[in-house]
């Protein structure tokens, strides 16, 4: 091995340590990280504004889009209403065309039925196509534990797996890098099938072919293959997979043995209600008329077939969704499409990135999903990082009310800890009230019984004209921080407003009935 080659390796260890060391921080010094790397907001930004453009370009037409976006809500909302009975009809039409189906409610039974088939088939490689839930329920880890290798075919998936850190995009996984970063990941890290090293090249073409061969490689000799759904048919039983690479073609048909991993809100009842959620999402996601691929998949080889797996599984994961389903206000979560539109219209995802929120979905739509599956108490000071100006709502395909929903959030967050049990929005969100400090109700305490007492509001008015100089004293600032630490100090008027009233000649008493003279 060259110097150069250890020199290269050693930086990229480098790297992924800081990766790691970054993860364990606290949200607030993660964004703060990102904030301060010039060359990662340079990258989000140029990709957020590429992607808003090629969106703008193939949905010219804003009262078709309109429509179409219409349509998408009213099928999502659709199949929502009806998930249960959509659920268990998926299921005995699956179970009929030769499929079978596995039932998991949290992440870590997921996992384990999962390791389950692979042991009962003997199988020890795994090559994967893209699934955001498979990162959700942390199944790489749990596979490489057990002694299996899994192996990520999808390019960007690719590229963070040999990086040693997670996606940052729920559509393109490694967008944070740059072509010279990936020319040196791949260099260094990346083997052929002989275990040599990928020659060095910072020609895109020809990364990806290098990609490609040793991925071929993969797909020959892997034991299983493991995929994500973008589309769950009830009526026909079949599974549907969105992708460009062919990666998910190579996963579903080449390996004898296939598992598909999905959540149980991507059910659709019927055929006729895929085209347009097929539009909506291409079109949103990147900016396609249709994409390069869509899979269908309705069972294992038949024996008058050639190619295709011997066994077809489907592991239908809650982890969480259930109670979003039962919460009044937060169920439209359910109604994402995994679009990633909402990520690429955010400017605070565009600044600090989507390793910053620690979690699996990043961005508006990881700020609705990511507390109400992990819990307020660990993830609610993401709902924070955001400045509800509303452009995810706007670019959201299927109309959910991010800003809304981010919102209700943060009241869950901050909600009185002892809630009616029997309130089914007390039950839906774990950790509700972990946000709630005592100082901040005693702050609102006494907001609201000053409020509620006229004299004790005149003498709270009276004392912070009379002390506002107070407020801007180093002291004030402090105890302000850190809504000073990037905004002027408020300051208090010269005088009330029953002063002004009463210096005007105005008559200022609240407390007189209405319509008295």
């Amino acid at each position: 091995m060259t110097a150069e080659m250890i020199e290269l390796r050693q930086a990229l260890d480098e790297e992924q340590q800081e990766f790691a060391a970054m993860q364990q921080q606290h949200f607030k010094v993660r964004a703060k990280m990102a904030l301060e790397n010039e060359a990662l907001r340079h990258s989000f930004r140029g990709a957020s504004d590429f992607l808003m453009a090629k969106r703008r370009a193939v949905f010219p037409d804003e009262t078709a889009l309109s429509g179409l976006r219409d349509r998408g809500e009213a099928i999502r909302q659709y199949s929502l209403s009806k998930l249960p009975e959509l659920l268990e009809t998926l299921e005995k039409n699956l179970t009929a065309n030769g499929i079978q189906v596995h039932w998991a409610e949290t992440a870590e039974e997921a996992c384990a039925v999962i390791h389950g088939i692979l042991a009962s088939n003997n199988a020890r490689t795994v090559v994967k196509g893209k699934s955001m839930v498979t990162e959700e329920i942390e199944l790489n880890h749990y596979l490489q534990e057990k002694g299996i290798e899994c192996l990520e075919s999808d390019m960007g998936e690719y590229l963070v797996q040999l990086a040693g850190e997670t996606p940052s995009h729920i559509i393109m996984p490694a967008i944070h890098k740059n072509k010279e970063q990936v020319a040196n990941l791949m260099h260094g890290r990346a083997q052929t099938s002989d275990g040599s090293d990928v020659p060095y090249t910072d020609d895109v073409d020809q990364m990806i072919g290098n990609a490609r061969a040793i991925l071929r490689d993969k797909f020959r000799h892997a034991d299983a293959g493991i995929s994500g759904v973008n589309m769950a048919v009830a009526n026909t039983g079949t599974l549907c997979l969105v992708e460009n690479e062919g990666n998910g073609r190579m996963t579903t048909t080449v390996p004898k043995l296939h598992i598909a991993v999905t959540g149980i809100e991507k059910v659709v009842e019927d055929f006729s209600h895929v085209p347009e959620l097929l539009t909506l999402l291409t079109r949103s996601a990147t900016g396609q008329k249709i994409s390069t691929y869509f899979n269908m998949i309705s069972g294992p080889k038949k024996n008058d077939e050639h190619d295709g797996p011997e066994q077809v599984h489907l592991v239908l994961v809650d982890n969480g969704r259930s109670r979003i389903f039962a919460h009044p206000v937060l169920k439209p979560t359910l109604q994402c499409i995994r679009c990633g539109a909402c990520m690429n219209h955010c400017p605070v995802y565009a600044r600090i990135g989507g390793h910053a929120y620690g979690s699996t979905y990043p961005g508006p739509i990881g700020q609705v999903v990511t507390p109400q599956i992990g819990g307020l108490e660990q993830y609610g000071d993401m709902v924070s990082a955001c400045s509800l100006n509303g452009a995810c709502g706007e670019a959201c395909p299927v109309r959910i009310p991010l800003p809304d929903l981010i919102r209700e959030l943060r009241a869950e967050a901050n909600s009185p800890q002892f809630v009616n049990a029997a309130d089914p929005a007390a039950a839906a969100v774990q950790g509700r009230g972990s946000k709630r400090t005592l100082g901040e109700s005693l702050i609102w305490k006494g907001w609201a019984l000053g409020h509620r007492l006229p004299a004790l509001y005149r003498l709270m008015t009276w004392g912070m004209t009379r002390s506002r100089r107070l407020f801007a004293s180093a002291a004030a600032k402090k105890l302000l921080s850190p809504w000073t630490d990037s905004r002027s100090t408020p300051l208090p008027a010269t005088q009330s407003l029953h002063e002004l009233a009463k210096a005007a000649g105005v008559a200022s008493d609240v407390s007189r009935p209405q319509g008295e003279q």
